[in-house]
């Protein structure tokens, strides 16, 4: 069984991430991504270069996260977030 992580899919906006979702499908089928909340899924590591390839062709890109997500949003209640790809 191979490790997997959690990433996050960050478009431009929810077109581009859902682009990103469709791409993946088209190119790998046999890859199932386990959607999570918000954006996030889990993957096999060994995925993650490909992932960022589609997410670059589709104006986004894979934002690897931490094994407990609700660090990431604690993280979030203290610190200003700001839109990382300028949209």
């Amino acid at each position: 069984m191979s490790k997997q992580i959690r990433v996050e899919i960050v478009g431009r906006d929810e077109f581009w991430s859902k682009a990103v979702l469709v791409e993946w499908e088209h190119r790998y089928p046999e890859r199932q991504l386990v959607s999570e909340a918000n954006g996030w899924y889990m993957i096999d590591t060994e995925w993650l270069d490909s992932l960022k390839d589609v997410a670059t062709d589709c104006n986004a890109k894979v934002v690897p996260g931490p094994n407990d997500p609700s660090r990431r949003s604690l993280f979030r209640q203290f610190l200003p977030f700001q839109n990382e790809t300028g949209a």
